[in-house]
């Protein structure tokens, strides 16, 4: 039964799908595939924009989390409030570049505002190896899924090239149209998944209630409802918690796909309606944290004692075979969602901003084929590092965060300051990097600054670093530095009008 409804939703949802893809017109360009046509509304936009947001992470990591540590989890809330207040702010400003100059990845941002082909190609590696890290963590949920479904017989390295191959499979045959429309069914099922596990908990573990849960919990491991959390030598302390939302909150907008994702938008308006809104979607991460807690409750121990694995282990173990199905259908889509955008703005920029600028122009067709052979690469490079990496996915994303920070300067001040430029841009990454790589860092700054999230350390010195050095070179001609500044272009005003 459990793996007839998860085939049952997986085709569905992929019908659907498709149908929805195929009404776009042109859907062979390079463009339509990885932008959608520029033509989301707010609706699908909301859909797409929530599917970056709520994946595999949000409910077995933060659940897994709960489960471990206790308390640190509560960085869901504060992290996707700060990250939608500054969205607010930026991510008009990146449709606006991209409607502009017609962009399609963030690294033709960077080349274009900064006037330097050469950057494009740098921030090009930096955007594709951050996202090769996200995708790992969709990877590790896909395969404990995949086992969940087929059974814990299969082996890990089997079940990760299970997930890999699926994920490959739902990029190639949608697009970005495509997974808007499964970001929607996404979200209506985790809802129905999350009603239906927060509904029938409490009688799960002997709780009165779903808040008796936590008065049960805080009874069974005193202190776990505050911070460090479950584990008193643990370093996730308020300071942890603090820096680490401001440093994923800075950092949230700059990931290259969800650049392409803001292109994608109709309007700037569709973008503001979703940041004003998507917060509310924070409220689940209650019931996720909550059922972290009953699993802790229920005396689940995972195998392997794997955290991201809590939620689904307790899930198995507690509940007939239809609700098994229908959070397994429901996690493949929390992992295929966003994986797919991940791998397709991966795709899209190595043909872009790597290959086309030492290659030469390519034609549509031979760009769409670049495209799809690089993004298989790119996964296979992905699920090699989630079969050799045990690490929780809170940490992974922190790790990611962390990468991509170092292109949250450049992004800010690109939009802020005019006098940016692209050799500060490189001496601010060099140094960034070096803050957060090199051998001796690590040790340094949890002596210097203990418990501070090294991510934003390490963003902080490039930010310096950039600073300083753009006041020392000369500036871009006026004309880059107005782009996503002001919006002169005809474009720009024709779309705000039909809008």
């Amino acid at each position: 039964m459990t793996l007839a409804i998860v085939c049952a939703i997986l085709l569905a949802t992929l019908a659907g799908a498709l149908g929805y893809g195929r009404r776009a017109r042109g859907e062979n360009t390079l463009t339509e595939w990885a932008v959608g046509g520029r033509s989301l509304g707010t609706l699908i936009f909301w859909f797409m924009n929530a599917g970056e947001v709520y994946t595999t992470f949000a409910v077995l990591g933060i659940s897994g989390y709960a489960w471990a540590l206790g308390a640190p989890a509560y960085l869901a809330f504060c992290s996707v409030s700060l990250s939608y207040a500054v969205g607010y702010w930026l991510m008009p400003r990146i449709w606006r570049a991209g409607r502009q100059e017609g962009f399609v990845t963030q690294a033709d941002y960077f080349a274009a505002r900064y006037e330097a082909p050469w950057l494009g190609v740098l921030t090009g590696v930096i955007g594709i190896a951050s996202l090769v890290i996200y995708v790992q963590i969709q990877l590790i949920s896909l395969g404990l899924i995949v086992r969940l479904t087929l059974g814990s017989d299969l082996s890990t390295v089997a079940a990760t090239l299970i997930a890999a191959a699926l994920m490959i499979a739902f990029v190639f045959i949608a697009g970005l149209r495509s997974a808007a429309f499964a970001a929607g069914v996404k979200d209506v099922l985790m809802i129905v998944v999350v009603v239906v596990l927060s509904a029938t908990v409490a009688g799960k573990v002997g709780a009165a209630s779903l808040l008796d849960i936590f008065h049960m919990a805080d009874q069974a491991y005193p202190g776990i409802g505050a911070f460090p959390g479950k584990d008193p030598a643990s370093p996730t302390t308020s300071v942890w918690l603090m820096t680490s939302a401001v440093n994923i909150a800075l950092g949230n907008w700059v990931f290259p796909h969800l650049f392409q994702m803001c292109y994608s938008a109709q309007s700037a308006t569709a973008i503001r309606r979703n940041a004003v809104w998507q917060p509310l979607y924070s409220l689940a991460y209650f019931f996720i944290i909550l059922l972290g807690f009953a699993a802790l409750l229920a005396g689940v121990q995972p195998p392997d004692n794997n955290l991201n694995a809590a939620l689904l282990q307790f899930v198995a173990t507690s509940y007939p075979a239809w609700v098994i199905g229908l959070v397994a259908g429901t996690g493949f889509l929390l992992a295929l969602v966003p994986g797919s955008l991940l791998l397709l703005s991966a795709g899209t920029i190595f043909t872009r901003n790597i290959a086309q600028p030492i290659c030469g122009a390519l034609s549509e067709a031979a760009s769409l084929r670049l495209s799809r052979a690089a993004l298989v690469c790119f996964a296979a490079l992905a699920a090699f590092l989630s079969i050799s990496d045990g690490s929780s996915l809170v940490r992974i994303l922190l790790n990611a965060y962390a990468a991509i920070g170092m292109l949250a300067p450049p992004v800010f001040l690109g939009f802020l300051w005019r006098r940016a430029t692209a050799y500060g841009v490189l001496a601010g990454l060099v140094a960034g990097f070096v803050a957060l790589l090199a051998p001796f860092a690590s040790s340094y700054w949890s002596r210097a600054v203990p418990e501070w999230e090294p991510g934003l350390i390490a963003m902080a010195i490039n930010a310096l670093v950039l600073i300083a050095v753009s006041l020392l070179t000369p500036m871009p001609r006026p004309s880059a530095v107005a782009i996503g500044i002001h919006s002169t272009s005809p474009r720009v005003r024709a779309g705000n009008q039909t809008t």
